[in-house]
């Protein structure tokens, strides 16, 4: 968490506003129990916040928020889970047959300050979470 705090302070350029609404599903993610985040910085192709529940022993994460860094002035965001951990009743994601580290995933693509989309993945992200917490 870390490394999370510098580049939030950084990210100055965000004329898509996804901003705020990074910060809104990263507080959804600090404040589940038994999950550790990681962020992994590739600068010029992405930021990338996963999620990890410590009862995770087969997967190395339950979400992965990444901040899409082509352009630093209109970065926006993908948010992807593994396909048979989520239900998408809006069909509202898209689906990516082995793209989530080597395994079916449901990414969804925020590209503009949509908040109703933003509410829409938080309620995959606690889905995904109560999933793991069952195992």
């Amino acid at each position: 968490m870390e490394t999370v705090k510098p580049f939030m302070d950084a990210w100055r350029d965000d004329s898509l506003g996804m901003k705020p609404i990074f910060r809104d599903l990263l507080n959804t993610l600090v404040e589940k129990e038994q999950v550790r985040i990681e962020f992994v910085e590739r600068p010029g192709i992405s930021y990338s916040l996963r999620g990890i529940h410590e009862r995770q022993n087969d997967r190395p994460l339950f979400v992965m928020i990444d901040i899409i860094d082509d352009d630093p002035m209109a970065r926006w965001l993908s948010v992807c889970f593994y396909g048979d951990m989520i239900e998408d009743p809006d069909e509202r994601g898209d689906l990516i047959p082995e793209g989530l580290l080597g395994s079916d995933g449901t990414c969804f693509d925020i590209v503009e300050s949509d908040q109703a989309l933003k509410e829409y993945v938080g309620q995959r992200i606690q889905e995904a979470y109560a999933h793991v917490g069952k195992g």
